[in-house]
């Protein structure tokens, strides 16, 4: 299965990237992450990607799809993997992989994220980065949704509820696709 979780900055989407992730016993590719690890190589697209992310903006398009796209060429991608914080604009979503079976968008209020992302204090969450990363969300990957939604692979979830609540939405939701998919 190749699964995507959306949704804000503060949203709840890695958690439960994460809880499914182990649960399916596929990897986890976090945009996110694969982007700070990115940052910290000594060449010039990494200090590139340093500076964007420092700064809130979002990383050029063809550095994050081509960081994708070399993440999930690995073996241990073959069988599928849950992706967290991709697309995040139009250029992005031309990149997306080939035969996505379903988009879970976590929904959050912008009030709710902001007091979750003032808990989690990671040294890219200061306040105006956080505020520009929302921003550029709800300008550049909010309007992805109808695309999804179109193609008939877009669930949206409640995210104002508990982490267990929605893990347990969400395993709804998976297994009913898995099964479709086995049958």
């Amino acid at each position: 299965m190749k699964i995507i979780f959306l949704g804000g900055q503060g949203s709840g989407k890695s958690t439960q990237a994460k809880l499914i992730s182990r649960r399916l016993k596929l990897p986890l590719i976090e945009m996110g992450q694969l982007l700070r690890n990115k940052a910290r190589q000594k060449d010039q697209e990494a200090s590139l990607v340093k500076e964007a992310l420092k700064s809130g903006h979002l990383v050029k398009d063809e550095i994050v799809i081509r960081t994708l796209h070399e993440r999930i060429k690995k073996n241990d991608c073959r069988l599928g993997f849950v992706l967290d914080g991709f697309p995040r604009n139009n250029a992005q979503f031309q990149g997306l992989p080939e035969g996505i079976d379903r988009i879970y968008y976590i929904k959050v209020s912008d009030k709710e994220a902001i007091k979750r992302l003032k808990i989690r204090k990671r040294s890219d969450d200061r306040k105006e980065a956080l505020a520009k990363r929302l921003e550029i969300y709800h300008k550049e990957t909010e309007p992805l949704l109808d695309g999804f939604r179109n193609r008939g692979i877009l669930d949206e979830i409640d995210g104002e509820r508990s982490i267990e609540v929605i893990h347990e939405d969400v395993l709804k939701k998976v297994e009913k696709i898995k099964k479709h998919k086995d049958d």
